[in-house]
């Protein structure tokens, strides 16, 4: 497949590390050339300087006969308009835009925008994709980690292991057998910042960090064998009102258990548009790190204190004073994935990161075929992988253990018929069966070869 990338960002960059990874035809451009030249020099990609929205240049880059264009620019109108200019000029068959302004959005999404008018596939919003991320870690708060598969029938965790988890120093195999009736399985642990796929004879030890796949129904039952409980947060406390922060606002007073939110803004005029928008939601003028406006705003009581400035530091001192000021709970945005190891020193249960959100949905939409769902690990670690089996699959009509999966991937979850189970060796996959694959990203390729689905992409 011959694919365009615009912008090499972050996210563009990841985006063409994942398909330049599995033999696609690549091209980036951007009109930064130190960018462009940390592509090429780094990624076996092509590589334009120019602005993404001229026709000239994307006639050079090969847009005459390119699969797809992702346009991920720091512009929205950029976006925009080289999809535009992609459609109308080159007739590629498939565009995908990030946008990120709030009006431009609510255009898209309503009744009044006709998506003709403007040719674009598919539309990732990095601030919805954040909320909705922001979102499933308040819902699980027990968790640094969370995403929903099979039709939310499963449920992949992240958990960090503490002293009290009653599970350490014992075999995953034992723990199959001593819990025979719980669908759940790990899949990846953490270990001193290297992500593996654990063999059945690992053991779990204080500190690490798993992912395990369990039976939505399975939830509770699972987090307490590794030593957590799972409470409804009842007072939420936000602090950042932007874009991100008010869209967690808003879906937090749509939700069907009435929460009490409060939202610290520092910049006035934001404070006011967000007081605005939202009906029972307190927005306080303030700076987040000050111990007394976080007093006011009831930090001690708060279940959750979701930290989403466009500021990491602001976002990480904002959680720690948080804490230690008795907020049972911190979940802190952040951008630059290098400080993710500063979670466990600083307390910080849970992060969100624009990034990883960001190029799962990008993701999901490229593998379409018969992949269902794509969810990217960390920074850009791992994968997880939820597809349909095909008749000619080599995987179709064997048994797990008959299976060369590779080394670093693992069965997280296998439906059948609508019903979700908790795969073994002796699970044979069939034709039409929807499984959900773990894989390091090193070892994706494999995967979709096994799976068949890396040549179908729309």
């Amino acid at each position: 497949m011959k694919v365009i990338i615009c912008g090499a960002g972050q996210v563009g960059w990841q985006i063409a590390r994942h398909l330049s990874g599995e033999n696609n035809d690549v091209t980036v451009v951007d009109n930064n050339p130190d960018l462009v030249r940390r592509a090429t020099d780094t990624l076996d990609v092509q590589g334009l300087e120019g602005f993404a929205s001229h026709p000239d240049v994307l006639d050079r880059a090969g847009a005459r006969d390119a699969d797809m264009i992702i346009a991920a620019t720091f512009s929205d109108e950029v976006n925009m308009v080289t999809c535009q200019v992609a459609h109308s000029v080159f007739s590629v068959p498939r565009k995908i835009a990030r946008l990120r302004s709030q009006s431009y959005l609510d255009a898209i999404y309503s009744d009044l925008y006709r998506r003709d008018h403007l040719p674009i596939d598919v539309v990732i919003s990095p601030e919805r994709e954040v909320a909705e991320a922001a979102l499933r870690r308040i819902a699980s708060p027990a968790t640094f980690d969370a995403e929903t598969f099979l039709g939310g029938d499963a449920q992949m965790i992240g958990i960090f292991l503490d002293a009290e988890c009653p599970v350490l120093n014992t075999p995953l195999r034992q723990l199959s057998e001593l819990f025979s009736t719980l669908r759940a399985i790990v899949v990846g642990i953490r270990r001193e910042g290297t992500l593996f796929s654990p063999e059945p004879g690992d053991q779990l030890f204080e500190g690490d960090q798993i992912y395990a796949f369990t039976h939505a129904q399975d939830m509770a039952r699972t987090l307490e064998i590794f030593g957590k409980t799972r409470k409804p947060p009842e007072r939420i406390l936000i602090v950042g009102g932007g874009n991100v922060g008010l869209t967690v606002a808003t879906a937090l007073e749509k939700s069907e258990t009435r929460l009490r939110t409060r939202v610290i803004e520092a910049n006035r005029s934001r404070a006011e548009v967000a007081a605005d928008a939202l009906e029972r939601t307190i927005v306080l003028h303030g700076d987040g790190l000050d111990i007394e406006l976080l007093r006011e705003a009831g930090v001690e009581r708060a279940d959750a204190v979701v930290c989403v400035t466009d500021d990491d530091k602001t976002n990480l001192l904002a959680s720690v004073r948080a804490k230690s000021a008795g907020a049972k709970m911190a979940i802190a945005l952040v951008n630059d994935p290098t400080l993710v190891p500063l979670m466990d020193p600083l307390d910080i249960d849970a992060y969100v990161n624009p990034r990883a959100t960001t190029v799962s949905s990008i993701l999901r939409h490229i593998r379409h075929g018969r992949v269902r769902g794509v969810y990217s690990i960390g920074d850009a670690e791992a994968e997880v992988i939820e597809a349909q089996v095909l008749k000619t699959s080599p995987i179709a009509g064997r048994p797990i253990r008959e299976i060369d999966f590779p080394e670093g991937a693992l069965v997280g979850a296998v439906q059948k018929g609508g019903k979700v189970m908790r795969p073994t060796g002796s699970t044979r996959i069939e034709e039409g069966d929807v499984v959900v694959i773990f894989a390091l990203a090193s070892d994706v390729p494999a995967v979709e070869r096994l799976l068949q689905v890396s040549i179908d992409f729309f």
